[in-house]
């Protein structure tokens, strides 16, 4: 029996997020359908991130076990030829047994898209969130060195978030683009629930003028959601990459 990483790119604008759910279509689920379709038999597929409908990634990584003599770097080829289109393997490998695509990772990066214009965009309407106001790309980028390092974040969590340990360690926050197009880059130990988009929405919000700068300082004092703008729609994000300590699974 071998542990299986792989490292997942899809389109999540026809899917129901990343778990499997009793009334839609994830990714998770088709993935483990196209792992039985190779193997022969139905596998877990546990994934480093439980992903919104509508989010998309670059770097989604997850593993399954299995006794399949099929070599591992192969298993790529094979699960894409039962792959829906916008769901694709990048890279498979055998990793060490208690390697956990969730509990192993030491950090994430994401990122979240910004389209500014009066008019949606008709090439990135599933990937940028559309704001028909201007941003003051400056305002902006002056309130993303209040997230770095680390932090109380629980004014950063949707309502309802039953997480009790609410520090995490943010070590980039980054937003690149001068117009029409931004990219708003966040990289940290982990994040909470909608965390990166509550951080896009209050960027948004400081960026047009309907938030005081300084919110991200004083939501991280008060821990109230209360200082904080809009949780940002969910199709602008994009997990990027997923860093694990043991070695290279890239």
């Amino acid at each position: 029996m071998r542990n299986l990483l792989i490292t997942l790119r899809f389109n999540g604008q026809e899917y129901h997020g990343w778990q499997v759910q009793p009334n839609g279509v994830t990714v998770q689920q088709c993935v483990q359908d196209a792992v039985e379709a190779v193997t022969g038999v139905r596998s877990a597929v546990t994934g480093c991130s439980r992903t919104d409908a509508g989010v998309h990634a670059l770097g989604q990584r997850a593993h399954f076990d299995t006794d399949s003599r099929i070599p591992p770097d192969k298993y790529a080829y094979a699960l894409n030829t039962m792959l829906p289109r916008d769901i694709r393997v990048r890279f498979s490998r055998a990793v060490p047994c208690d390697l956990h695509a969730r509990f192993s990772a030491v950090g994430k990066q994401y990122r979240y898209q910004i389209y500014s214009a009066p008019h949606a965009g008709a090439l990135n309407r599933n990937t940028h969130a559309h704001v028909i106001y201007p941003l003051d790309a400056e305002k902006m980028r002056a309130e993303l060195p209040a997230l770095l390092g680390e932090h109380d974040f629980a004014a950063f969590a949707a309502s309802g978030s039953v997480v009790k340990d609410t520090v995490r360690t943010i070590t980039r926050a980054e937003l690149l683009g001068d117009g029409p197009e931004y990219a708003l880059f966040l990289e940290g130990t982990g994040f909470l629930y909608n965390m990166v988009r509550i951080i896009a929405g209050t960027l948004i919000g400081v960026g047009t003028g309907k938030l005081e700068p300084g919110a991200f300082s004083r939501a991280l004092i008060s821990k109230s959601r209360l200082d904080l703008g809009v949780t940002a729609p969910a199709h602008g994000l994009t997990l990027m990459e997923v860093f694990y300590d043991a070695g290279d699974y890239l």
